[in-house]
């Protein structure tokens, strides 16, 4: 039987690192961590003790060309503190966002795309 202890990191396909630096860098507000010298281009990030690592392959199958938003799609979900203040920094940013406020999950959700479609749910723990 395999013991897991945590997840460690989640790799995403991106097309243009300095576009994607951008996005989750400065609109997501991770913080960028030092990466070894591999032959292809990227990017991680810390998000509390787990990581994002943005991998450079612009002919990707996993890259979506469909720029909706779709809370049912493969995406990554990150808790934030505060549903109403990550909402608005979106909005100051021009994200478009699909907002679940009372989803049947227990989470209130935000959902957002990179600049190559992969989803991301922003969410809090919502009152009941």
């Amino acid at each position: 039987m395999i013991q897991y202890e945590q997840l460690h990191h989640v790799g995403l396909n991106v097309t243009d690192i300095d576009r994607s630096k951008e996005f989750y860098g400065d609109i997501l507000g991770l913080t960028e961590l030092a990466r070894p010298p591999f032959d292809f281009e990227g990017a991680w990030y810390a998000v509390g003790n787990q990581q994002i690592h943005l991998l450079v392959l612009p002919e990707s199958q996993t890259i979506r060309r469909d720029p909706s938003l779709s809370s049912r799609e493969g995406h990554v979900a990150l808790r934030v503190k505060s549903y109403q203040d990550t909402l608005k920094w979106l909005k100051k940013h021009n994200v478009n966002v699909l907002e679940k406020p009372t989803s049947a999950s227990g989470f209130a959700q935000l959902f957002v795309a990179d600049p190559d479609g992969n989803l991301i749910e922003l969410h809090v723990e919502r009152s009941s």
